[in-house]
C-alpha cells in the first residue's frame, strides 16, 4: 500500500467515523465541533484530489458560515430539555430497514460504476484551464437546471424559516 492509498484510507475511515459520531453524540455543541473537524477533513480530501477551489469553498462556506449559523441556532434552543430527553425514538426497525435499503441501492449503483471511464475533463484539460473555470463551465451549462432547482428549494426553505420564526402579534 503506497502513501496515496494510505492518505485516502485515512480520510475515508475518519470521515465515516466522524459522520457516525455527529449523529450519535448526545451534546449538540459537541456534534457541531465534530462537524467542524469533518468539514476540514473534506477540505483536505479536496486538496488531495487537486481541487483547491472546492477546498477553499468548503472551509470558507461550510466550516465558516454554516457552522456559525448552526451554533447560533443551538444557542437559541433550550438545551437543558434536549439533554434530559430521550434521544432516540422507538422506531428503530423502520430506520434499520431504510438504512439497509440505502446500502443495497449503493451496492447496485457501484455495480454499474466503471473506474476506467475517462471524462472530457482530464487532468491535462483542467491544467490548461483552472479548476474554477472548469467547475463554472460545467455548472452553468450542463447542470444549469438542477442548479436553479436547488436555489429555488433553498429560497423556499428561507421563506419557510422566516414564516415559522415570525411571532404572532
Amino acid at each position: 500500500m503506497n502513501t496515496v492509498e494510505l492518505f485516502f484510507a485515512y480520510f475515508a475511515v475518519s470521515m465515516t467515523l466522524l459522520s457516525v459520531l455527529i449523529i450519535s453524540v448526545k451534546n449538540p455543541v459537541h456534534s457541531i465541533l465534530l462537524m467542524l473537524v469533518l468539514f476540514f477533513h473534506i477540505a483536505a480530501l479536496y486538496l488531495f484530489l487537486n481541487a483547491e477551489f472546492l477546498a477553499a469553498v468548503q472551509v470558507i462556506l461550510y466550516a465558516g458560515a454554516i457552522l456559525v449559523l448552526f451554533l447560533f441556532v443551538i444557542m437559541m434552543l433550550n438545551l437543558k430539555e434536549e439533554l434530559m430527553s430521550h434521544r432516540f425514538i422507538n422506531e428503530w426497525p423502520i430506520g434499520l430497514a431504510l438504512g439497509l435499503s440505502i446500502i443495497v441501492f449503493i451496492f447496485f449503483a457501484l455495480d454499474k460504476f466503471n473506474p476506467n471511464y475517462k471524462g472530457t475533463y482530464t487532468i491535462e484539460a483542467i491544467k490548461a484551464e483552472t479548476n474554477t473555470k472548469a467547475i463554472g463551465k460545467i455548472l452553468y451549462t450542463e447542470y444549469l437546471l438542477p442548479f436553479e432547482i436547488a436555489s429555488l428549494i433553498l429560497l423556499i426553505a428561507i421563506v419557510g424559516a422566516i414564516v415559522m420564526a415570525k411571532k404572532e402579534k
